[in-house]
């Protein structure tokens, strides 16, 4: 038996080797960075080192907690999440189910082309593209209002507009994406069933609800999930190349609480407490909502 299993090991040793640059990488890039999480639990100066900094505690965490920009930072923060959650993710899912519902190919190829597409562009062309589009000088919605006798609105500096500009962004660069993987899922439904559906006389909608629908459903937890445990982070840099002082009070959120902390002011010992925070409750959001899709659909990531 043991001659078999060492047998194995020797056979499957060209897998190893293919499989080994991989974990190094991890191993440096991914799991050695985590001894500087040790950071948040200090006075963290440049000159002495992470080893010679001073152990504050917790005082950290309690700064960030008691700080006027926690409350501000953590609304905003969920509810950009909560209208991603809301608008986002489901236009995806209505995306796939009706695109699998065209039978004319070349149709089809043409829209999941042109859906899919804007997920390569780069994050700063996006914005930028944004920024011209609602610009109040150059751009078209602000020159169609006028031509209708409107008033020029300063969408990007007014603190209201933020949110559904930076939703209505995101859902143009990854609708495509995310309408992909469900598509994938239901390349995996049995055609047998809608023909045995087709049969029993039952109609489009009904086939979409009882099978179509049915067959997602773990995919579209396992989606649900990841986004829950991400509720307290946000797409940073969309955040960043948006928003501006004028509109803080809708837009500013922990990643970029983060970055001026860190960034700006230096402060990386408090900068690092609330990345851990984050870290912390989106592990125990994951588990939960785990924990909730199982109880519920018996699906889920574990």
């Amino acid at each position: 038996m043991t001659g078999l299993k060492r047998g194995n090991v020797k056979d499957q040793m060209s897998l190893y080797l293919i499989f080994l640059p991989f974990i190094l990488w991890y191993m440096i890039f991914a799991y050695k960075p985590m001894y500087g999480l040790i950071i948040a639990f200090k006075d963290y100066n440049l000159f002495r080192g992470i080893s010679g900094s001073e152990w504050v505690g917790l005082a950290n965490f309690t700064e960030f907690l008691t700080s006027p920009y926690f409350y501000t930072t953590l609304k905003n923060t969920i509810f950009l999440n909560i209208y991603s959650l809301v608008f986002e993710f489901p236009f995806a899912i209505i995306l796939a189910l009706m695109l699998n519902e065209v039978k004319n190919r070349f149709f089809k190829s043409f829209v999941q082309t042109v859906s899919f597409l804007p997920y390569f562009i780069a994050i700063v062309v996006t914005a930028g593209i944004t920024i011209n589009i609602l610009s109040p000088s150059s751009g078209v919605i602000n020159h169609i209002l006028e031509r209708f006798g409107f008033e020029k609105i300063y969408f990007l500096s007014k603190p209201e507009y933020f949110r559904g500009i930076f939703t209505g962004m995101n859902m143009w660069k990854s609708t495509g994406f995310n309408a992909v993987i469900y598509l994938a899922a239901l390349t995996a439904v049995d055609e047998s069933l809608y023909e045995a559906a087709k049969i029993d006389g039952a109609t489009k909608f009904q086939q979409l609800r009882f099978i179509t629908f049915p067959s997602i459903i773990p995919t579209i937890v396992i989606m649900l999930v990841l986004k829950v445990g991400s509720m307290l982070n946000v797409a940073f840099e969309t955040v960043l190349l948006l928003y501006q002082p004028a509109t803080y009070s809708t837009s500013d959120v922990i990643s970029t609480y983060v970055y001026r902390t860190g960034m700006l002011m230096q402060d990386f010992g408090l900068a690092t407490a609330v990345g851990l925070f984050n870290a912390v409750i989106g592990f125990i959001l994951v588990y939960l909502a785990n924990r909730w899709s199982k109880k519920i659909t018996s699906s889920g990531l574990w």
